[in-house]
C-alpha cells in the first residue's frame, strides 16, 4: 500500500500470483520473442507473425513444464 491510496484493500494471494504471471508472460513476450517490433505490411500478417510467437511461447512452456519438468518461465534453457 502507498501512502497516496485510500481504501486499499489488499487482494488475495490467488489474483496477487496470476497477476504476477501474467505481467511476466507480456514483459517475455516484450523482450524475448519482441513482439511490440513488427513489420507486418497487411492485418493478416501481423495476426501470423503474432499467433506464431505465441504459439512459440506456448510450446517451450509446454516442453518445460512436461517433458522436462522445469520451470515453465525459463525459457532461455537450451532444451537439448
Amino acid at each position: 500500500m502507498r501512502k497516496n491510496q485510500y481504501n486499499y484493500k489488499k487482494q488475495l494471494y490467488i489474483f496477487r500470483k496470476s497477476r504476477k504471471r501474467i505481467e511476466t508472460l507480456f514483459s517475455q513476450l516484450c523482450d524475448h520473442f519482441m513482439i511490440r517490433r513488427n513489420y507486418a505490411k497487411t492485418f493478416s500478417g501481423f495476426k501470423t507473425r503474432i499467433l506464431s510467437k505465441i504459439t512459440s511461447l506456448t510450446i517451450i512452456q509446454y516442453i518445460n513444464k512436461f517433458i522436462f519438468d522445469r520451470n515453465i518461465n525459463k525459457l532461455k534453457i537450451n532444451i537439448v
